[in-house]
């Protein structure tokens, strides 16, 4: 498929509009793609006509992600497709940060990894009663990338650290309440909401004309006092034994959630939402490449996906196996400057 059928650019009225077209693969983002879209964002971003842009996905999903399969493949057969393919995503994710005029991502359904990154930097970002959030790349030996360093770590008190090594997913009501999307509009008035958008010159006051209240309460809000108590500790070894003497059953799911995933990815993601606090946006992504550059030379990762999306017994082999045996110096070595290698972005 060409990259002109996996992303289709319209331009209705004074509004640029994205569709990420791969509706059997849940619109997964490829480079091709990236770059399609990076391209057409700089034309846009320059051209006087064009006022705003929507993105939006084909079928039942805005976007699940990366594809994790050709990252997979490629990256055991040593090729520099995922070295290319994180660099020019996280360009991307930057261009669209730093996006000049109104951007507003439509988000209906299924969004996590690379999805979140073309989404959730915008100025906008709508959803729907069908949206499932996450960012669950811990259980596959990754780390909650595509900015997740930035968005994650200033959502309301500790909820992107429980977010980021969960992998919880949640619906729009808790999307809201976290501070990942701006505005709930239901399903059916998408397309109605587009075309407003298209015509009038106002898009806050549109925005808030189609905008409503989710339907239930943020599931979140129940357990909030408690996620910031026991995600405020200093470690994810002190976390998992907060949960461990809560002892009910939130608690234990929640624990068991977490020692699931690969330790590696939970002690790196603890330490990079940290430290994403304290950076701007452009020094997250930077940072970020650093991490993505030793995971594609570690071991979690294919071992994550092989586990999960190759054979699928659901039973991945961690290296180290447990939290305790990961040092420090096992961190800090995914935190070391890339030297002439390092992510350059614009100012």
């Amino acid at each position: 498929m060409s990259e002109e059928q996996e992303v289709i650019f319209e331009e209705t009225g004074s509004l640029g509009v994205i569709t990420l077209n791969r509706p059997g693969a849940l619109n997964a983002l490829t480079l091709g793609m990236c770059h399609a879209i990076d391209a057409r964002l700089r034309i846009w971003r320059d051209d006087a006509r064009i006022k705003s842009v929507v993105i939006k996905g084909a079928g039942r999903a805005f976007c699940a992600g990366g594809d994790i399969r050709a990252l997979y493949d490629l990256g055991l057969a040593k090729d520099e497709y995922p070295y290319r393919f994180y660099h020019d995503e996280y360009r991307l994710n930057a261009l669209i940060k730093h996006f000049p005029k109104p951007y507003i991502a439509l988000i209906d359904g299924i969004v996590m990894g690379g999805g979140v990154g073309v989404s959730v930097h915008g100025a906008h970002r709508i959803v729907s009663e069908n949206l499932r959030f996450a960012m669950p790349e811990t259980g596959i030996g990754l780390f909650p990338d595509v900015g997740g360093s930035y968005f994650l770590s200033r959502c309301p008190g500790e909820l992107g650290l429980f977010l980021a090594l969960t992998g919880t997913r949640i619906g729009a009501a808790d999307a809201i309440y976290c501070g990942i999307a701006s505005a709930y509009v239901p399903a059916a008035n998408f397309d109605a909401l587009q075309a407003a958008l298209a015509d009038g010159p106002d898009i806050e006051k549109t925005l808030a004309e189609f905008a409503q209240a989710p339907s239930e309460a943020p599931p979140l809000a129940q357990h909030r006092a408690r996620i910031d108590r026991i995600f405020s500790h200093d470690s994810v070894e002190e976390i998992t034994e907060a949960l461990l003497w809560e002892g009910d059953p939130w608690a234990v799911q929640t624990r068991a959630a977490i020692l699931g995933k690969s330790p590696v990815s939970s002690k790196v993601a603890f330490r990079q939402l940290r430290e994403g606090a304290k950076l701007d946006f452009n020094a997250c992504m930077q940072m970020e490449y650093r991490l993505a550059n030793r995971f594609i030379e570690g071991h979690d990762f294919y071992e994550g996906v092989r586990a999960t999306v190759i054979d699928k017994d659901g039973a991945p082999n961690w290296k180290p196996e447990e939290l305790k045996e990961v040092s420090q110096a096992d961190v800090d070595a995914y935190f070391a400057p890339l030297g002439a290698r390092e992510l350059r972005l614009e100012a």
